[in-house]
């Protein structure tokens, strides 16, 4: 396995703190009404100052199952309850049966807790776009229910709270990359001024600043991952579903976009990743789930389904349990 990349400096994580909370600026995007935090609960600091049990920020003073959240609920960007809410994701009975007669998923069931950094592995063929896109309201499903911190998956609530980034490169051609991501805040209600303004901010952040005019052709692959992230951050979502973003990119992007989701995950945003690399999964992912032909086969954190399956890596996880599951019930 290759060495996990040091966390380096929190020049990261220091950025989007104030860039991603609203620290008292009134707003009316997403419900009209104004967004200032009248609870109360006191503000983010500019920087992380204080880290809980689990290694996550927490504010200074507070108790400790006060987390900073990173991204806000459409009212209110500030903190949550970390025993007090409900998982992040809640998927019950879901069944997808294509035209055909091919059935992707059969009764599904699946919880991700608030702030997990959850990974799902399996084959190709064994659901898992399928049942990323049944979230993000790609695919229709043919029964079953999901929910995003408890909104209806189909709800406005639930699209705000979900932030998605595909694996395939698929930004409009006719657009440069600054207006990319003001159109895609546009489709959550969030006003042309504000949307420029959080733009900015995060091209900043991703280092394509000076790319704003450019048209996505013009960029690098490295660069487009990158706009990629950042059009998934524009809404603030509290969930973000990065499906295989280090497919077929070079080791300097990989580390970065580690960094990245790690740094993303500390601060409060709850990760469900897809990938195909094992060795990344088992670094970045504290909880992962096995799917195979619709279903879940294993699932926890890497130590225990090692130990479970009695070897070394998560490479041995996965060839045991695709094995067992080809041979079937003895």
């Amino acid at each position: 396995m290759p060495p996990v990349p040091p966390a380096g400096s929190r020049k990261f994580a220091d950025q989007l703190i104030p860039i991603f909370q609203s620290r008292g600026r009134p707003s009316t995007e997403h419900t009209g009404q104004s967004s200032r935090d009248y609870s109360g609960i006191p503000r983010p600091p500019g920087r992380i100052s204080e880290r809980g049990v689990d290694a996550r920020p927490v504010l200074s003073g507070s108790a400790a199952t006060t987390r900073l959240t990173l991204m806000g609920n459409g009212t209110r960007d500030g903190d949550t309850r970390g025993p007090a809410a409900g998982p992040a994701l809640s998927v019950r009975g879901l069944t997808k049966t294509y035209r055909g007669g091919f059935t992707a998923i059969e009764g599904l069931d699946l919880d991700i807790p608030d702030g997990a950094f959850f990974g799902l592995l399996g084959p190709n063929g064994a659901g898992k776009t399928t049942l990323i896109g049944a979230v993000c309201n790609l695919v229709r499903p043919t029964a079953g229910e999901i929910r995003v911190f408890g909104h209806h998956h189909e709800s406005r609530a639930a699209r705000r709270l979900v932030g998605l980034a595909e694996q395939d490169i698929n930004l409009d051609r006719f657009l440069n990359i600054g207006e990319i991501l003001v159109y895609h805040a546009g489709y959550h209600g969030i006003g042309r001024r504000e949307a420029r303004r959080r733009a900015s901010e995060l091209l900043d952040l991703f280092k394509l600043g000076g790319k704003a005019k450019s048209r996505h052709t013009e960029l690098s692959g490295g660069m487009q991952r990158r706009l990629l992230l950042a059009r998934a951050l524009m809404h603030r979502p509290r969930l973000i579903i990065l499906d295989e973003p280090t497919a077929g990119v070079d080791v300097e992007l990989r580390a970065e976009i580690w960094q990245y989701t790690r740094e993303l995950n500390e601060l409060g945003a709850t990760i469900l990743l897809t990938t195909h690399y094992l060795e990344e999964a088992e670094a970045l992912c504290r909880e992962i789930a096995l799917l195979r032909a619709g279903r879940i086969i294993a699932r926890g954190s890497p130590e225990a389904l090692r130990r479970q399956f009695g070897v070394a890596d998560l490479a041995g996880v996965y060839a045991r349990a695709m094995a067992d599951e080809e041979e079937g019930p003895p």
